[in-house]
């Protein structure tokens, strides 16, 4: 039997895309009625290095496994986390929170008072690990008018 690849974080590029459409489309399919449309509603995930200001990935063996993006606008100090997302057999194994922590850290690096994000209403286990790391609910919601009929939580957390 071989020994396990390790996992690399790396910055993530174009041409990672493939990868990363797979792994949101097997973490949506944990979900009832969550669905993957990336022609009509995730084109950014076609060129996810270009589309996004921050984009990282965990790379094991040339297989995708974890995933982090942000956009921002320095104008407006506007902030958010997007697109995290780890395989199942990762979790709880401080993947998710050291993708954080870079999207984090690179925001302190723009001197961003604030970091916002909104999550699926569907993914409790992400309610609780956002708020483990300070993040606070907000109380607001929005639709996306999406195929899964997705509504989102609004979470912020203050960077210090």
């Amino acid at each position: 039997m071989t020994p396990p690849l390790d996992v690399e974080l790396r910055i993530g590029q174009d041409q990672d895309s493939a990868g990363v459409i797979d792994l949101i489309t097997t973490i949506f399919g944990e979900y009832p009625n969550c669905y993957m449309d990336v022609e009509n509603e995730e084109q950014k995930l076609l060129s996810p290095a270009t589309s996004y200001d921050g984009f990282w990935v965990l790379d094991r063996g040339g297989e995708i496994v974890g995933c982090i993006a942000c956009s921002f606008d320095l104008s407006s100090q506007h902030f958010e986390l997007q697109k995290l997302y780890v395989a199942a057999d990762l979790r709880k194994g401080g993947w998710g929170r050291r993708l954080v922590r870079v999207v984090e850290n690179h925001a302190r690096e723009l001197q961003i008072p604030e970091i916002e994000l909104w999550t699926d209403t569907r993914f409790e286990t992400a309610h609780r690990f956002y708020q483990g790391l300070g993040y606070l609910r907000t109380g607001r919601t929005r639709k996306l008018n999406d195929i899964s009929h997705t509504v989102e939580y609004h979470f912020v957390r203050a960077l210090r």
